[in-house]
C-alpha cells in the first residue's frame, strides 16, 4: 500500500490544491489524488513547513525554546498541487474538484514511464525527484514546435544542448550549429562533429548582406548606390568567370576605382569627382581588411555542406558579430528558399538540401537582440514563424533571455530552463512561456547545476530534470585561472635560472 503523503485541505480547484502533511515531500515530485473513479496526476510546486505554536507574533527567542522543549519538533507541511490531469482519460483536467481531506498519494513509477514517450523520444534525463524515470520527451514535438535552452551562465547550458545534438544523432539527424565560441568541436555518443568554415559565396549572397558586412549605412544613398551596381556588375563577371584570380572583392575595387579616375563611365556619367566614390573605396578597404576570409567565390553553396547524422558545426568564433549576423541571416535566408522549392518542386529537381535541418543558435541574445532590428533576427523570426511547414527547426540558447526578442522567444513552444537568478531573466522566461507557472518560476534560482524545469508540447507534463552529463567534458568549462598562472611564475623563473647559468658560463670563458 503506498504511502500517504497528505491530504488535501480547504477549498480546492480544477487545477490546484492545497494539502496538509506531516512528511517533508520535494518541490517537483509527481502525486495522484483518487476520487469519483478518478487517478488525477499532479506536481507539487510549492512547499512550507510551519508551526501551530511557533508564530510569528513570538518576539521573545527564549519562550521559542521553551515551547520547542515542550512540543519538541512537532510541524507541519503545506504545499500546494498543480493538478496536471486525469490519467485514465489521456491527462484532460477533470471536470470536478478534489473533496478536501482526499488522501495526496505519491505517483508510482510505472504512471509516469507511460507519459514519457518511448517512441521518436529524446532522452534528456531523469526527474528528480524519482531518479528512477527516465524524462523523454517527444522529438517530433520538439522539432516542429522548436525549442529554447534558457541558462545564467556555469549552470549547464552546453551540456543540456550536446545531450539534445546527440538525442537527434540517433536518429540520422541533420543538426546545424552557430558555434560562437569554437567549443563544439567535440564527439558525440551517435555521430560525429563536420567543422564547416564560415565562408559564403558571394554569389549566393543578397545584397544587403554585402552591405552589412561593408558597413554602409542605410541613409548613405549615395554610397549605396555606387556600392550596389559595383556589386551587381561584379556578380555578373563571376558568373561569367572572368574575375581574375576568383578574387570577388578586388573585383568591387577595380569597378570603384575606374568609375573614379573617370576611365570607366557610371550609368554614362563622369563621377570621378564624387566624394562618396571614395569613401565606398576606403569600405571596400576595410571589408577586405576584415573579411576576406568569409567571401569565398570557390566555396560553393554553404547548404550542399550539410550532412544528415552529423553535428554540423559553423565555427564563427573567429568573427565578429557582423559577420555572425550575416552568416546567420545568410544560412536561415537560403535554407528556407531552399526547402520551399524542395517541397513544392518536382522531386528529382536537384536542390543543395533535401532533408529537415534543426538549427541550434548559440548566444541567440546577439544574432535575435530585443532592442534592435538585426538581418539575423529577420530571418530566424521567420524560421520560428514559418520553419515548421518546411523542415525547418529551431533551437535558441541564451545566458540572458531579457535580451532575446520576445517575438522569435515565443515561437518556441518548448523549453529547458535551467537555473535563471535574474528576476527580468525569469519574468521575460514566463512571458514566452504559458506553462510556467508562478510555483515553478519560484523554483529556478535555487535549481542545482545541469537541473531543468522541462515544458511544453514535447512533454505531456512540465517536469524538473537532471539533464544528462555528457561524456565529452571539454566544452563549456571555465578556465583554470589560478594554475595558469602558477605555470606562466613557474616558466618565468625558470627562464630567468636559465638565463643567470648561461651567464655564469660565459664568465668562465674568461
Amino acid at each position: 500500500m503506498k504511502k500517504v503523503i497528505g491530504r488535501c485541505v480547504g477549498e480546492t480547484s480544477l487545477v490546484q490544491i492545497t494539502f496538509i502533511s506531516k512528511q517533508m515531500p520535494q518541490v517537483g515530485e509527481y502525486v495522484c489524488l483518487k476520487y469519483d473513479g478518478k487517478n488525477v496526476l499532479g506536481m507539487i510546486e510549492s512547499l512550507v513547513r510551519g508551526s501551530v505554536s511557533i508564530t510569528s507574533d513570538i518576539f521573545d527567542p527564549s519562550t521559542i525554546e521553551k515551547i520547542r522543549k515542550i512540543e519538541g519538533d512537532d510541524h507541519y507541511i503545506r504545499g500546494s498541487v498543480g493538478i496536471l490531469g486525469d490519467l485514465n482519460h489521456n491527462l484532460r483536467i477533470p471536470r470536478t474538484p478534489a473533496p478536501p481531506g482526499t488522501e495526496v498519494l505519491p505517483a508510482s513509477k510505472s504512471d509516469l514511464e507511460k507519459i514519457f514517450p518511448r517512441k521518436n523520444s529524446l532522452k534528456l534525463g531523469s526527474l528528480i525527484s524519482q531518479e528512477e524515470v527516465e524524462v523523454q520527451v517527444d522529438l517530433e514535438k520538439m522539432f516542429s514546435r522548436h525549442l529554447a535552452i534558457m541558462a545564467m551562465t556555469g549552470a549547464g547550458k552546453s551540456n543540456t544542448v550536446a545531450v539534445v545534438i546527440d538525442g537527434i544523432l540517433k536518429y540520422n539527424g541533420c543538426v546545424v550549429v552557430f558555434d560562437m565560441h569554437s567549443e563544439y568541436d567535440i564527439d558525440f555518443e551517435n555521430g560525429e562533429s563536420k567543422i564547416i568554415r564560415p565562408e559564403i559565396n558571394p554569389l549566393y549572397m543578397s545584397f544587403s548582406e554585402m552591405k552589412r558586412l561593408a558597413r554602409i549605412e542605410g541613409k548613405a544613398y549615395l554610397q549605396e548606390r555606387y556600392f550596389g551596381e559595383a556589386y551587381r556588375m561584379a556578380r555578373k563577371q563571376a558568373e561569367e568567370g572572368v574575375i581574375p584570380g576568383n578574387d570577388f572583392i578586388q573585383a568591387l575595387r577595380g569597378i570603384l576605382k575606374g568609375w573614379a579616375s573617370g576611365q570607366i563611365l557610371f550609368n554614362n556619367q563622369d563621377v570621378s569627382k564624387e566624394k562618396q566614390i571614395v569613401d565606398v573605396l576606403n569600405k571596400i578597404d576595410d571589408l577586405e581588411r576584415r573579411y576576406s576570409s568569409i567571401i569565398n567565390l570557390s566555396a560553393g553553396n554553404i547548404l550542399s555542406r550539410l550532412e544528415m547524422g552529423k553535428a554540423n558545426i559553423i565555427d564563427m568564433g573567429s568573427v565578429d558579430e557582423s559577420a555572425a549576423e550575416v552568416i546567420v541571416s545568410h544560412i536561415l535566408r537560403n535554407a528556407l528558399q531552399n526547402n520551399k522549392k524542395w517541397l513544392r518542386s518536382d522531386p528529382d529537381e536537384k536542390m543543395p538540401l533535401q532533408h529537415p535541418v534543426f538549427f541550434i543558435l548559440e548566444e541567440a541574445h546577439i544574432l535575435a537582440p530585443k532592442n534592435r532590428n538585426t538581418q539575423s533576427k529577420l530571418w530566424i523570426s521567420r524560421i520560428a514563424r514559418e520553419g515548421r511547414k518546411f523542415g525547418l527547426g529551431l533551437c535558441l540558447v541564451s545566458q540572458s533571455p531579457k535580451s532575446v526578442d520576445p517575438d522569435s522567444l515565443s515561437q518556441a513552444n518548448n523549453m529547458i530552463i535551467l537555473r535563471l537568478v535574474e528576476p527580468q531573466d525569469q519574468r521575460h522566461v514566463q512571458t514566452a512561456s504559458e506553462n510556467l507557472s508562478d510555483d515553478l518560476l519560484k523554483q529556478l534560482p535555487s535549481l542545482n547545476i545541469g537541473e531543468a524545469v522541462v515544458l511544453g508540447l514535447m512533454t505531456k507534463i512540465p517536469a524538473l530534470v537532471k539533464i544528462d552529463e555528457h561524456k565529452n567534458k571539454k566544452f563549456g568549462q571555465d578556465l583554470a585561472v589560478i594554475d595558469i598562472w602558477g605555470k606562466t611564475r613557474q616558466k618565468k623563473e625558470e627562464t630567468i635560472k636559465k638565463q643567470e647559468e648561461n651567464l655564469k658560463n660565459l664568465g668562465g670563458d674568461y
